[in-house]
């Protein structure tokens, strides 16, 4: 008879009576916490994570950034911790999940008979903070020493914007003390067979265009309005918008990270179906890789609200001017460590800007090479959808992918300044 699917609090749910292997099981007991926005259970995860620092026999610092929000941080210590360290990222929290769409219960981490293992976080990040969990496990399980110090970071409140996690952290006196030379943060899965490896990020810019105009009584031709003056701007970004697309669909090389994405996401205006309203918003997301020079992109905006009427005006919700990109040069030693494991390995790597947004950004705002790696292949990508899912071997050979990377960045010849 088979074990039930769901099995005990953590080693249950086999789909075959062979024994689960225990990196699985950690993976699932730690999707089963319910790290959810809006009201995320971060002591969950502390109290989880002061026990794998104890079973690793690792010291773990906890730094409160803002009230309730934790940054934690293990040390592996470096045969030299005099050279600057590698920084392994990731964040705690989840995304929200409509139940109602899911097959099984998001936090139950049910794994199926394929091996595939439903759970919000499975692919947005936890697999990555178990993965290098287990990676350190392994090489210290070896006996293995490492040149350099490794830190292993778990950061609340990314999925919300990062402000009260790593944003507030980069500056803190702890995070300048780690002295890191180089960091590992999020990707995203890649359904063929190829790796995908992020080196940089679009700018967020959200952006509410004001549109005043002459109010009057629903039944005139009145002139002026702020609805004739919203249709301008509204036309003028979605004009942009179709070109960025078509620019997207005919390039053979353009990822979705390499053109700028404009969505209208918001319209606001009107108190009555017969009354002409002063005033009509529209509010847009924008997402603007590094590539665009961001001024001449702004000037831009400036000439379409002109060109809907000279009282247009606009702010901004949140305005992102870092262009930091991580080296991908074959010359550059980072790199060079990372892309010849990953050879060693027969990993195809796919190098793109990350479309969205992730703690990375913040790391090389700082002037941190960072890299956004999360090793899955054939894996469609999931992250903040219904049924998110990751196969578990997909999940176990991300654990030998890891101890292979982190072993090779640790040694890293020191560079010049490092000496």
């Amino acid at each position: 008879m088979l074990p039930d699917k769901d099995g005990p609090a953590v080693g249950g749910g086999q789909s075959s009576p062979e024994v689960e292997d225990p990196s699985v099981s950690l993976f699932r007991e730690y999707l089963r916490l319910r790290t959810v926005h809006p009201d995320p259970d971060y002591d969950a995860a502390l109290r989880f994570l002061d026990r794998i620092a104890e079973e690793l026999g690792l010291p773990m610092k906890k730094i409160e950034v803002c009230p309730g929000r934790v940054v934690s941080i293990m040390t592996w210590q470096g045969t030299d911790p005099t050279l600057k360290s590698i920084l392994l990222n990731s964040h705690t929290d989840v995304v929200p999940v409509y139940q109602e769409h899911w097959k099984y219960d998001a936090f139950s981490a049910f794994k199926d008979a394929e091996g595939n293992i439903y759970a919000r976080g499975s692919q947005d990040m936890k697999c990555v903070t178990i993965q290098y969990i287990q990676a350190v496990r392994r090489l210290k399980a070896e006996g293995r020493k490492l040149m350099r110090t490794v830190h292993l970071m778990f950061v609340p409140d990314e999925e919300v914007g990062g402000h009260k996690g790593m944003e507030t952290f980069v500056k803190h006196p702890e995070f300048q003390k780690l002295n890191i030379g180089f960091a590992l943060d999020e990707g995203l899965a890649n359904p063929g067979e190829a790796f995908t490896v992020f080196y940089g990020e679009r700018n967020p810019w959200w952006i509410t265009i004001h549109c005043p105009g002459s109010p009057g009584h629903g039944s005139r031709f009145v002139e002026n309005t702020a609805a004739e003056k919203l249709r301008q701007v509204i036309n003028s970004f979605l004009d942009f918008r179709e070109k960025e697309k078509h620019r997207l669909n005919t390039s053979e090389c353009f990822t979705l990270g390499d053109v700028t994405t404009v969505n209208m996401t918001m319209v606001k205006g009107g108190v009555a179906y017969n009354v002409i309203p002063a005033e009509m918003d529209v509010s847009f997301d924008l997402r603007i890789p590094p590539t665009v020079n961001l001024q001449e992109f702004e000037r831009q905006i400036k000439d379409w609200c002109k060109e809907a009427g000279e009282d247009v005006t606009y702010e901004f919700a949140q305005k992102h001017m870092n262009q930091n990109v991580t080296s991908t040069e074959e010359n550059d030693p980072w790199w060079i460590a990372f892309s010849s494991a990953c050879k060693a390995m027969n990993l195809t790597l796919e190098k793109e800007i990350f479309p969205a947004a992730t703690d990375s950004r913040f790391i090389r705002a700082v002037g941190i090479p960072a890299i956004g790696f999360s090793p899955m292949n054939r894996t469609p990508i999931l992250l903040h959808d219904h049924n998110e899912y990751l196969n578990e071997q997909v999940f176990l050979k991300g654990i030998s992918v890891f101890e292979r990377l982190i072993s090779a960045l640790a040694s890293v010849p020191a560079s010049p300044d490092e000496a």
